[in-house]
């Protein structure tokens, strides 16, 4: 493999493949992003950025364009329904810390335009609708063979690859021996709407984790849409759970109304928490979803993807200006370790907190929340953590 050797084969164009590729625009390290979809997705997938995820935005020219196409929520709460008693997070407590003391709601495929627009602006290679067949690697250098659009093959040869192509990783393969952990047992039903939840419940936030009798549900603003996260009442079965009968009557439970709650997207999925053993085999790394799966609940995952995109890209700019590959290991040894304890961990208690039944434990749940909200040195470092900032701190001072 006589490739140049700084090239780097990014696989996946999503929120951290294309993260990594305007990172090596920057720092001037060749690179082929290679997507199987022919174009971006234009779901609703993640939604919120922290503010640590929005400063390294900020070094790719692409904070500014993304802030402006959100919502900037400066708190965020966990809520009991109806009453409205809540435990309210200002991120204020943490402007010492950061320029963005807050969550930003915006569609990750938003970003992932603004990124690839960027890429294309600046000469980047980037492949849509080429699928990855086969990964290789040797002493030399990497080979990636996919197909493309027209159904023909190519072969991509480099230094280094990235495996940035999500849950259903292909290039996850060549490096981890093991992808562990577990599948939940609910399935969440999301349901988009743009009827105007902030006009019929008192002091929401643009991020709100409510528990309701017997159940739970969330509701996410973007701008001009509610995203609701709800899910299947007692013994009702998912395919009744998404029939538009089943949704208006849990949306009425939320905010009765005579206007009716106009539905855009119904989409049932099921929740992950798994980690792969390993980060790095040889040329081969993994970032982002290749890597970990998590509970949406604190909405970590893409931010953490991003994270991962930063480490890695900074690490291999060394490697390829003349260190030891070795130093690769160290990627795995800030990430590995902090998307266990801080990102999936913590998204597990994320979870299971919302899914409590028990109302005396509930009642004490928020009893220690509004407390925390109330300290102001408890709240900042509550704040800190769940924004992401505490994680990327002990990252950053292991060796």
């Amino acid at each position: 493999m006589d490739a140049d050797k700084r090239r780097t084969l990014i696989v996946g164009a999503g929120p951290v493949g294309l993260s990594a590729a305007r990172l090596m625009q920057e720092k001037g390290i060749p690179f082929v992003v290679i997507e199987s979809q022919a174009e971006l997705a234009d779901d609703l997938r993640a939604s919120t950025f922290h503010p640590p995820t929005l400063e390294m935005l900020d070094t790719l020219g692409a904070g500014a364009p993304l802030i402006a196409e959100g919502l900037i929520g400066r708190t965020w709460q966990i809520r009991m329904h109806p009453s409205g008693e809540k435990a309210l997070f200002d991120l204020a407590a943490i402007a010492g810390d950061t320029a963005h003391p807050y969550r930003l709601q915006c569609t990750q495929s938003t970003l992932c335009r603004i990124l690839l627009a960027q890429v294309r602006q600046r000469g980047g290679d980037v492949r849509m609708g080429t699928a990855v067949t086969a990964v290789e690697q040797d002493d030399a250098g990497v080979r990636v063979t996919a197909t493309r659009p027209d159904g023909s093959t190519e072969v991509f040869e480099g230094g280094w690859l990235i495996g940035a192509d999500g849950a259903r990783s292909v290039v996850r393969g060549a490096v981890a021996t093991s992808f562990e952990g577990k599948t939940y047992p609910e399935t969440t039903i999301l349901a988009t709407t743009r009827f105007p939840f902030e006009e019929h419940l008192p002091d929401l936030s643009n991020v709100n984790y409510v528990w309701k009798d017997a159940g739970t549900f969330s509701l996410l603003r973007l701008p001009g849409l509610w995203r609701c996260s709800l899910y299947p009442d007692g013994d009702e079965t998912i395919d009744d759970a998404v029939q538009p009968a089943s949704i208006a009557r849990k949306l009425q439970e939320i905010a009765p109304s005579d206007t009716p709650h106009v539905v855009d997207e119904i989409r049932p999925y099921r929740i992950h928490m798994r980690i792969v053993d390993r980060y790095r085999n040889g040329r081969i790394l993994l970032a982002g979803d290749a890597a970990h799966l998590n509970s949406p609940s604190g909405g970590m995952g893409m931010n953490g993807g991003i994270h991962d995109a930063f480490e890695l890209v900074n690490t291999l700019e060394q490697v390829i200006d003349g260190a030891s590959p070795d130093l690769l290991d160290r990627y795995g040894r800030r990430r590995r370790p902090i998307a266990e304890a801080e990102i999936l961990k913590q998204a597990d208690r994320n979870r299971s907190r919302m899914q409590e039944r028990d109302p005396a434990r509930r009642r004490e749940m928020l009893t220690e929340l509004q407390a925390i909200a109330a300290d102001p040195d408890r709240a900042r470092d509550h704040l800190l953590r769940t924004s992401m900032i505490t994680g990327l701190r002990r990252a950053s001072e292991i060796a």
